[in-house]
């Protein structure tokens, strides 16, 4: 299983926030985040990514080589899931936080895991297996909300493939509430991360 930490340590089971960095990074790096949204009564799960990259971690490889290394990180992140419902957590009331790679593993594994989660955010990421969401996409995934937001400067995951990602997610029936910024590659915290917390807040409520 991946190297995971809660926030807070003693978090008991109620309204979480699943956080999946980008590739090169790791749970440190969004230690931040949960000051940063204030979001009373929630709790949040750091992972780290299975492969080492040079002083971080990644999901997967890079292209052309992802598609492995995302079924495998899908089955570890299912686990992930499954390892919580287990310990009391409800299903419905953890969402899915990801950046970068993480927002490509968090559309993934929220459109296939087989219980319905609270919603799942999206951040300067894309899709893979685009053609299989219309046949993988779980019914009950149809229902939850979905964010996903890109950078129309970003030169590491371009603002048009994150865009038709969401094409194809709305495809297959996800209703995605989608965000352009004028940013890079990174988390606007004017504009952007407000607009999270707002949404955030809506689907944990």
């Amino acid at each position: 299983m991946p190297q995971t930490r809660f926030h807070p340590a003693d978090a008991a089971p109620g309204k979480l926030i699943m956080v999946l960095h980008g590739r090169g990074d790791s749970m440190d790096g969004f230690t931040w985040l949960p000051e940063a949204l204030a979001l009373p009564g929630v709790a949040y799960m750091f992972v780290n990514a299975p492969d080492d990259y040079f002083g971080g971690y990644s999901w997967y490889d890079l292209p052309p080589d992802q598609g492995p290394g995302i079924l495998r990180s899908r089955a570890l992140l299912a686990g992930l899931l499954d390892d919580l419902v287990g310990r009391g957590w409800k299903s419905e009331d953890v969402a899915i936080f990801g950046f970068s790679q993480g927002c490509l593993m968090a559309i993934d594994v929220g459109a296939r895991y087989p219980r319905r989660l609270a919603g799942v955010c999206g951040i300067s990421g894309y899709v893979f297996f685009a053609d299989e969401l219309q046949t993988e996409t779980a019914a009950h995934a149809r229902e939850m909300p979905w964010w996903v937001s890109a950078g129309t400067q970003d030169h590491v995951v371009p603002y048009a493939l994150t865009a038709e990602g969401v094409e194809a997610m709305r495809d297959a029936g996800l209703a995605v509430e989608w965000h352009a910024y004028q940013k890079g590659h990174t988390i606007d915290p004017e504009r952007e991360l407000p607009d999270v917390r707002t949404w955030l807040a809506k689907v944990l409520a």
